[in-house]
Order: structure tokens, then C-alpha cells, then sequence
């Protein structure tokens, strides 16, 4: 799967950035898509010059199907098309359910889950073409087990495993893995709301007693998309320090 290209979502933040570096380091071409951090996309591309890679900065609103369809039309004229897709983008929320409006219930369900529906709907005619791709869909362990105050966030992120193991069925027998990886604690600014002795508190929980790091989910995501995980498809690996 060297030198194709791999497009990951949300690769202006910390998991995506790191998604991003690391499989640039393994080796892949990358198309990196962002929404609204351009300072963060433009710290990022100065990153991926430096590994000497091919690889373009796209800023879309991936929930939209037009921006999505148009991504990957460009991709598949820049890079020859994508070979390996990583949804990645996602947006949180920490509210009561009674207390979550009509407008942010659908803006969390666009951007977590149809996001992945648009992206994979350009991305698999082309693999199934090539008889081979891999799909790596980022879900979180609050998607396994559910959250209190992120109901939605927890729905969309449990939909998304569903797809994965539903989608990977599909398309196994066309060489097309689909699998999932769902981040425990992770130090991102997703986490930036909570107080010092709130991180403590929530590290003090998890039997490794630390939150885990942006790179350590950059290299299971690596693995997945490497040839050491041939086999390997349906599957949802829970990275959470051994939490739940």
C-alpha cells in the first residue's frame, strides 16, 4: 500500500495531525482535509514538507456531500485517487440531553456521521475498482459504552462502529478492509475544557493512569493501514488505557 495516497479528516487537530505525520513517515502520499483551523493546517503542511512527501492541504466542511465529492475528484486527479480514507473529523459536546437544541443535534450528526457516509461514498467505487483499500474510521470508547452529558456524541460515535462492521461485510471480498479505532482519553484540545484536577481525577480512573497521546492512536491506525493487518477487518480497537 506504499506510495498511495492515504486522506484523512480532521487533520488539523491533534489526532488527525498526528494520523497525518505518521502515515506521511510510513510512507503515504496524504490529503489532508481541515475545516476551519488554517493556522493549525498551515503548521501541518509545513510538517509534511519537511518528510518530503507528496501531499495537499483541502479545507472543506466534510458533512456537505458537494465539498466531499469535490475533494475527491481533485485527489483522484492529484494523487490518482485514494487508497487509503481515515475519517477522523468529529465535534463534541458536553450538555444535558434535555438541554441540546434541534440545530446542534443535526450539526454533531452531520459532522461525526455523514461525514463518514460522504467520504466513503467517493472513496469506495475506486477501491472496489482496484480491488483493494482500507478504510479506518475513528470512532471513541464512549461509542462502545455511551457517555453521560454526550448523548448525541456517544450515538453518533456508536453509529459509526455499526457502519464499520456493517460496510467491512460489504466489501471484504473486495480486498476492502474496514475497520474502526475508538480513542479513549486522549491529551487533545477536545479535552481543553477540563480543569487540572478534573484530568487527574479522570487519569486516576484508567488502570494506566494517564491519558493517552495523539501519536500512540497514530500508530494503530498505522498498523491498520499497513500489510501487517491483512486480515484484519470488522474489528474495533478500543486504544483507552484499559478503561472499559
Amino acid at each position: 500500500m506504499n506510495n498511495k495516497c492515504a486522506l484523512i479528516t480532521g487533520a488539523s487537530g491533534g489526532i488527525g495531525r498526528a494520523i497525518a505525520l505518521r502515515l506521511a513517515a510510513d510512507g503515504f502520499d496524504i490529503a489532508a482535509c481541515y475545516n476551519s483551523d488554517s493556522e493549525s493546517a498551515a503548521s501541518l503542511g509545513n510538517e509534511l514538507e519537511k518528510l518530503d512527501v507528496k501531499f495537499k492541504l483541502y479545507k472543506a466542511d466534510v458533512a456537505d456531500y458537494k465539498q466531499v465529492e469535490n475533494i475527491f475528484t481533485d485527489a483522484a486527479e492529484f494523487f490518482g485517487g485514494v487508497s487509503v480514507l481515515v475519517n477522523n473529523a468529529g465535534i463534541a459536546q458536553q450538555k444535558l440531553f434535555t438541554d441540546i437544541s434541534e440545530s446542534e443535534f443535526d450539526r454533531i450528526c452531520a459532522v461525526n456521521f455523514k461525514s463518514v457516509y460522504n467520504c466513503c461514498k467517493f472513496a469506495v467505487p475506486y477501491m472496489v475498482n482496484k480491488k483493494e483499500g482500507r478504510i479506518i474510521n475513528v470512532s471513541s470508547m464512549w461509542g462502545v459504552c455511551g457517555a453521560s452529558c454526550e448523548t448525541v456524541y456517544s450515538a453518533t460515535k456508536a453509529a459509526i462502529i455499526g457502519f464499520t462492521k456493517a460496510l467491512a461485510k460489504e466489501l471484504a471480498p473486495s480486498n476492502i478492509q474496514v475497520n474502526c479505532v475508538a480513542p479513549g482519553a486522549i491529551e487533545t484540545k477536545m479535552n481543553a475544557n477540563l480543569s487540572a484536577q478534573e484530568k487527574a481525577d479522570f487519569a486516576n480512573e484508567i488502570p494506566m493512569g494517564r491519558f493517552g497521546t495523539p501519536e500512540e492512536i497514530a500508530g494503530v491506525v498505522s498498523f491498520l493501514a499497513g500489510k501487517d493487518s491483512s486480515y484484519l477487518t470488522a474489528q474495533v480497537i478500543t486504544a483507552d488505557g484499559g478503561l472499559i
